[in-house]
């Protein structure tokens, strides 16, 4: 997830400023996979947000991705990004939505897999779209057959994206009556420029995992443009806390990416 979150603010379709944020409970990649500094990141972000909320405050707490790109990063221990999380969102996530209404501002939200007791589900409530990644076997699309119309309900514009190799798309769409808005390609050298491994020095666009991305993300801005009504704020009572579809590394299924960008209705 953390790849395609990377390359969907790589690909953007235009020179707006933009910023990708770790929210995953779990823990963030960007840390490690990079080699960046603790702080500046989510958890000083976090800290600074009980007290002001002013529109760049999450700009003051980033650091730099090769080719310049600026991240928020996420602490790697699940109970430190917890409890950043629940930090931030007690201060209220309207920190990141204000950062996102400046004007010509994207903010790209990496919220891994969630559940009604996540503390990142607040960011997922307030996002402008939501894109829900799975891959193409029988595993996981069990899991979003029965779980998808609960999920879609937590945002105002919930779009789903296949992943890797598996069942074909308009197989997938038809057995589950879901618009697939795309599929990103099993692409191992192109995650691997993506990912910031050493040696791979390649321009990210070029691979095929790059140009999906950048379609994705045209498609991502279009629909982030289009007026949305509310999420539904109820949760659902037949989604159990600690249900299958977020369950261990080793049985991953789904996660979910938040775009947030400026609002130009």
């Amino acid at each position: 997830m953390t790849t395609a979150t990377v390359g969907l603010a790589a690909g953007w379709p235009s020179s707006e400023p933009r910023v990708v944020v770790e929210c995953d409970p779990a823990g963030g990649d960007l840390l490690g996979r990079y080699r960046l500094e603790t702080a500046p990141g989510l958890v000083s972000l976090a800290a600074a947000a009980r007290h002001r909320g002013e529109p760049g405050l999450v700009w003051q707490h980033t650091q730099r991705l090769p080719g310049r790109l600026p991240v928020v990063v996420g602490p790697t221990g699940a109970d430190q990004a917890r409890a950043a999380l629940a930090q931030l969102t007690q201060s209220g996530t309207k920190v990141l939505r204000r950062a996102a209404n400046r004007a010509g501002t994207v903010v790209i939200a990496d919220c891994g897999r969630i559940d009604p007791e996540s503390p990142a589900l607040s960011v997922v409530r307030e996002a402008d779209i939501m894109l829900l990644l799975a891959r193409a076997h029988d595993d996981a699309l069990a899991h979003v057959a029965t779980q998808w119309h609960t999920v879609a309900r937590w945002s105002r514009s919930p779009h789903f994206l296949l992943v890797g190799d598996g069942y074909p798309t308009d197989e997938v769409a038809r057995a589950l009556d879901i618009n697939v808005m795309a599929r990103i390609p099993e692409d191992p050298l192109g995650a691997a420029v993506l990912g910031g491994r050493p040696g791979r020095r390649s321009a990210p666009a070029r691979s095929p995992l790059g140009r999906s991305m950048v379609r994705i993300a045209e498609l991502a801005a279009s629909r982030a443009l289009l007026p949305h009504g509310p999420a539904d704020q109820e949760q659902s009572t037949d989604f159990h806390s600690g249900a299958a579809f977020y369950d261990s590394p080793a049985s991953r299924t789904c996660d979910l990416g938040l775009l947030w960008s400026e609002a130009r209705r």
